[in-house]
């Protein structure tokens, strides 16, 4: 792992998904520039302080010497946006597949770069855009494609908090602080950061992808340098319509990431604060609600479940899920799924796309739909 030190929020979120099902193993790090605090996180992980190293160039040159069977297998990128990239790229050029976290780098250019590279070196790139991971949201992509709800004509997706409604980036809080530096967020603020996930899950779920976008970008907090709120009007191929609404100022939410459906003969309603839980809302009969566990449930969404009905899995396990797919795939299994190179190039489209509309008089603005990955 790269990134993730004491005190770090989705480097210890990573570590438990990652552990959860007995495929990952933390053998190695560089979690810190600061030389006491990456020590003392080796320390706490009960890692050989040989391989606790000062430096990516460090561990990978190191781990790269090592034999075949002792050196790391997959390099986790826990860091700020502005290092995905160049990180990413030098992992695979070692020889090393790599589990990155979101947005996939700072631009599409250098998302590019990142499939170049897994290309070139043959290695395998995840990406880790967690709430795809959920099992009823897997349940929703089986319905979608298999036709229940017929020809879909509405896709709309929100993702609310309100976690920086003040100018905590300001009075240095260290996770707002750089989600709202350009230097090291992006071109985005909350663009990058969440409703990326709303677009991801909106694209993913419905199996559609989006063409055009028409989109305004809004900075609430004064004095603040990246957007803090997002509304996009999206056309997706074959007619339908949909909304994204992604905001960080909404004062009093959580974590609202919220996606409905709609299609010619019925819609579906997912809420990650409540995950366990899939509506179906039909046009000729009763609406019906499936659980987690519960009857009804597609193999596919059945097999992402660790526990009885009625027993609550949630965001770890859903994290959980993507790093038990990558594993898979890397064992060469069939049926495992992870987010990729793919998703990453989309979204990294959807938010050049998004600030160019945004920054302009067009109505509309395309989204590449670049190549199939």
């Amino acid at each position: 792992m790269v990134g993730g030190g004491e005190g770090a929020f989705i480097g210890a979120v990573h570590r438990m998904a990652a552990a959860l099902d007995g495929d990952w193993r933390l053998t190695a790090g560089a979690f810190s520039t600061d030389a006491g605090r990456n020590r003392r996180t080796g320390e706490q992980l009960g890692l050989d302080p040989a391989r606790v190293y000062d430096s990516l160039d460090a561990l990978l040159a190191a781990e790269r010497a090592l034999p075949a069977e002792a050196r790391i297998d997959v390099l986790a990128i826990v860091t700020p946006n502005h290092l995905h990239a160049p990180m990413a790229i030098a992992a695979l050029e070692a020889g090393f597949h790599v589990f990155c976290e979101k947005p996939m780098a700072m631009s599409v250019a250098e998302a590019e770069a990142i499939a170049a590279a897994a290309k070139a070196s043959g290695r395998t790139f995840a990406l880790a855009f967690t709430y795809s991971g959920y099992a009823l949201v897997e349940e929703a992509r089986v319905r979608i494609a298999r036709g229940d709800l017929g020809a879909i004509r509405l896709v709309q997706v929100e993702y609310l908090q309100g976690w920086l409604s003040a100018p905590i980036d300001e009075a240095g809080n260290k996770q707002a602080e750089w989600r709202t530096d350009p230097a090291r967020a992006g071109i985005g603020g909350c663009l990058g950061d969440i409703a990326t996930h709303a677009f991801q899950l909106a694209e993913h779920v419905s199996g559609l992808r989006a063409e055009a976008v028409a989109a305004d970008l809004t900075i609430h907090v004064p004095g603040r340098r990246l957007d803090d709120d997002v509304s996009a009007l999206l056309r997706f191929g074959g007619g339908a319509r949909g909304t994204l609404k992604a905001s960080q100022v909404a004062a009093g939410e959580e974590n609202g990431l919220k996606l409905r459906i709609h299609g010619e003969r019925g819609g579906l309603e997912w809420a990650q604060m409540e995950p366990n839980t899939l509506t179906l809302r039909w046009l000729d009969r009763p609406a019906e609600i499936l659980r987690a566990g519960g009857p009804g449930l597609s193999d596919g969404a059945s097999g992402l479940l660790r526990t009885p009905a009625g027993h609550p899995e949630g965001y770890v396990e859903a994290f959980a899920n993507l790093y038990r797919g990558f594993a898979a795939a890397l064992r060469g299994e069939s049926g495992g799924w992870f987010p990729g190179v793919g998703d990453g190039l989309r979204t990294m489209k959807f938010v050049e796309a998004v600030v160019a509309n945004a920054a302009s008089d067009r109505k509309w603005t395309r989204i590449d739909p670049g190549e199939s990955v």
